[in-house]
């Protein structure tokens, strides 16, 4: 396994870390709209890719609440580890999980979480301490307690060896190539979706260019202007 390999639906595995409301409240590093966005957006990408994904959280009942629900849609069937270690490597079911996805050539491990600086940055140095893992860290799909806390923490991964990657990269690295169509309409809905200007041009193009029909189901009426008296 190699950085220079591109992720691939065959060598990649994801988990998502601490996606829950008292850990939500804490980040001024990215609107948090937006941070929901792309978190349900990268878990959206690794349905279509059929990636393995492990969702962990941390003292769920006691301080943190539940994860978020539009997560939870995405992959309804996959269970929630939960710690009370804010380093997700400490519990040994997080381990497990991982070393089952490793186990089929699947070192290549794309992390979103919370908070960047704490459960991002511990779980990354350790898993990689202990492993031959790679660490893909999704930047816009994480957040920490301030932009200063959230770019340290992504400089001194980055200096440890883990690769900075947002989720749209993670996306079109795993479709990589367009002529790829069991995946492609799935890619070009979620873009449409959740890729803000790049989805709203994809429309463009689609509708105003090639005059292919709208995406929704409006059906009423467009009157046309009528200039006030």
């Amino acid at each position: 396994m190699s950085k220079l390999d591109v992720l691939t639906p065959q060598n990649s595995q994801l988990i998502f870390i601490d996606h829950q409301p008292q850990m939500a409240f804490g980040v001024q590093s990215i609107d948090r709209q937006m941070l929901k966005n792309n978190t349900v957006a990268l878990a959206k990408a690794a349905r279509i890719f059929d990636i393995p994904t492990v969702i962990t959280t941390v003292e769920t009942a006691s301080f943190s609440g539940h994860t978020y629900p539009e997560l939870l849609d995405v992959h309804p069937q996959a269970p929630l580890l939960e710690r009370t270690s804010m380093n997700s490597w400490d519990d040994q079911k997080v381990r497990d999980a991982l070393a089952k996805g490793a186990g089929e050539g699947r070192k290549k491990i794309v992390v979103s979480g919370l908070w960047t600086e704490v459960c991002n940055l511990t779980f990354a140095l350790s898993c990689m301490a202990d492993t031959d893992y790679e660490i893909y860290m999704v930047a816009d799909a994480s957040g920490g307690t301030s932009e200063d806390a959230h770019k340290y923490a992504m400089d001194r991964m980055v200096q440890a060896g883990v690769v900075p990657v947002t989720w749209q990269q993670v996306l079109l690295e795993w479709q990589r190539d367009w002529a790829r169509k069991e995946t492609y309409d799935a890619v070009i809905a979620l873009v449409q979706e959740h890729s803000g200007a790049y989805g709203m041009g994809v429309d463009y193009a689609f509708t105003m260019v090639h005059k292919a029909p709208a995406r929704t189901s409006h059906t009423g009426q467009t009157q046309a202007p009528v200039a006030a008296a």
